[in-house]
């Protein structure tokens, strides 16, 4: 059974950072795109980051973009999202998502909590 498992969220005042992982337990990772998306309360579920198999591209949300980076490890099934200059308007869970580039299999997280307050 496939698995995608977040970690990494939690609380932090606006204009810190966190850094969130999803270990995944896929056989080929190597032949997967991983984003990350979010949702916050009341609206709806928004891609906030992509990253191709190799790791050498990436794509993002206007309105991460010069804060997020996403990043993969694929020795070791892992995919990143470091958030900085966090604004309260980027609370919301933060789920991982794996697409196979071939037979678009589709997989998710259960989200991990991120909430910018102070």
């Amino acid at each position: 059974q496939v698995q995608l498992v977040e970690s990494g969220g939690g609380l932090v005042q606006p204009g810190g950072s966190l850094r969130l992982s999803c270990a995944a337990s896929l056989v080929t990772f190597s032949r997967y795109d991983m984003s990350w998306y979010r949702q916050a309360p009341g609206k709806e579920r928004e891609l906030v980051a992509t990253i191709t198999t190799s790791g050498g591209s990436s794509s993002y949300a206007d309105s991460v973009k010069g804060r997020f980076t996403i990043s993969r490890d694929n020795a070791k099934n892992t995919v990143f999202l470091q958030m900085n200059s966090l604004k309260p308007e980027d609370t919301a869970v933060y789920y991982c998502n794996a697409r196979h580039i071939v037979f678009k299999n589709n997989y998710w997280g259960q989200g991990t909590q991120v909430t910018v307050s102070s």
